[in-house]
């Protein structure tokens, strides 16, 4: 595809957006952009030489991008149809393709590793870029959070190796032609766009089809999925269940850490350690390491061992993912983008592991009211592992209400202590409860939260 000189983002300050949008900066393009809110991604953005407005308004689009033979505008599915700026562009004959097509046409050429899943993808799709850079001295990405050893959503570097978090939402990833696919889960999610759960396999199954020949998948253990694609080759990876890649001898070491061997086809890697702290991100570590080395197999390469296991020990993470505020004897705080009933069980059984013993209080701001009126019983099941909960007004993000669909219907079926406060009373709240560990969840504003929260349990402690 000829890309034009001047590239407009609707919905710039998404996270996969924004690294979109800081590629085409660094190669020289102009960058402008609508988003209907002012955060800090779009704030280094300005800073790196974008222009973005906040308002919905064509006379705030800068005149060089009004030209359709000079502009392409990029859009992300969470923009309405009936934006006015969208609807300008439909009827002036601007290219207009959404994020995942964009991302298509920078895969092309590139020796694409997709880490796909209704979670579990972005941990796994950044370690694998950071395993990348450390194997091979280069290899890109574009991920679906922000690196903490990469210090963004981008990685641009030498090699064909390209990372990348494989969306399924509006199934974006059906644009991707991997060499090597990762699947961390297909769970009940985004039944909004789907309809059914049988739907969103499916999708899953045809995008196991795009894999090219010769390819490899890497498929969460028991994830049930339809395998129809004869030329790839197909492995299973687990957290400690036997099977072509999984951990065997895991030791739980200080503050929620461990020491693990990764069994691998080709052998045991033995006393690796990871970074980041949770038992969920040995099973992702072990999902990435099956990646690289599957990509080994396909260039003949030997995995340099002791390197791997330097790289895993030296991943710092996510932001927002098992991110620690406040790790002291007395108050333990920790930030966590989960917002599915699966992460939300696996991050506070691995939390409940890490800290036996202790009062664990969930504080959740549920995302989107299709999610929450399908998957209500399941969030309520998933929050009755902590020792008490609070619950935040649905975040709407993309939709309008639906009535009868709020937080009430998930706080009356958990089975711990519960109640529902406004954001602007979070911190007070909490402030008032007696607290031991205390995580927040939530794929919306909650994160706004974090900071005030963390100042009243330092405070505590």
């Amino acid at each position: 595809m000829e890309t034009k000189k001047n590239i407009y983002f609707l919905g710039i300050g998404g996270i996969g957006m924004s690294a979109l949008a800081r590629y085409f900066l660094h190669e020289g393009h102009a960058v402008a952009g609508y988003d209907r809110t002012r955060t800090h991604l779009t704030d280094e953005l300005a800073a790196e030489g974008a222009s973005i407005h906040y308002e919905d308004d064509v006379r705030l689009i800068p005149e060089a991008f009004l030209d359709p033979a000079r502009t392409i505008v990029v859009y992300t599915p969470a923009v309405p149809q009936e934006h006015g700026e969208f609807c300008y562009f439909r009827a002036h004959g601007f290219t207009i393709e959404k994020r995942s097509q964009m991302l298509g046409h920078l895969s092309e050429g590139k020796y694409v590793m997709a880490v796909a899943g209704t979670h579990g993808k972005t941990t796994t799709s950044t370690l694998v870029a950071w395993l990348n850079r450390a194997l091979t001295g280069g290899g890109s990405a574009f991920l679906g959070g922000i690196s903490k050893n990469f210090g963004g959503n981008l990685v641009l570097g030498g090699g064909r190796r390209l990372a990348v978090e494989a969306d399924e939402f509006d199934r974006s990833f059906l644009r991707l032609y991997p060499d090597v696919a990762v699947v961390t889960s297909a769970d009940p999610d985004h039944l909004d766009i789907y309809g059914t759960h049988e739907a969103l396999k499916e999708a899953f199954a045809q995008f196991i089809r795009q894999i090219r020949p010769d390819g490899y998948l890497v498929l969460k253990y028991g994830v049930d999925l339809v395998l129809d694609n004869s030329e790839i080759t197909v492995y299973r990876y687990a957290y400690n269940t036997p099977c072509d890649f999984y951990a065997r001898n895991v030791e739980l070491l200080g503050g929620g850490h461990y020491r693990y061997d990764i069994v691998t086809p080709s052998g045991v890697i033995e006393g690796c350690t990871l970074g980041i702290p949770g038992w969920v991100n040995i099973e992702n570590s072990v999902a990435a390491v099956a990646a690289v080395w599957c990509a080994a197999q396909f260039t003949g390469e030997e995995l340099d061992l002791d390197r791997l296991r330097e790289t895993l020990a030296s991943f710092s993470g996510v932001k927002r993912r098992f991110e620690f505020y406040v790790n002291t004897p007395k108050q333990v705080y920790m930030d966590d983008y989960a917002h599915h009933p699966r992460e939300l069980a696996a991050t506070l059984t691995s939390v409940r592991q890490m800290f036996p013993g202790r009062r664990i209080t969930a504080l959740f701001q549920p995302h989107l009211y299709t999610r929450t009126r399908d998957l209500h019983a399941e969030f309520a099941e998933a929050l009755s592992h902590a020792d008490e909960v609070v619950l935040l007004p649905i975040y709407p993000a993309r939709e309008e209400p639906i009535p009868g669909v709020t937080s009430e219907l998930i706080a009356r079926q958990v089975t711990v202590p519960c109640r529902i406060v406004d954001r602007g009373q979070l911190a007070a709240t909490v402030a008032g409860m007696p607290t031991d560990v205390v995580i927040s969840f939530g794929a919306g504003n909650i994160d706004a939260c974090c900071e005030p929260l963390a100042e009243v349990l330092r405070q505590k402690s």
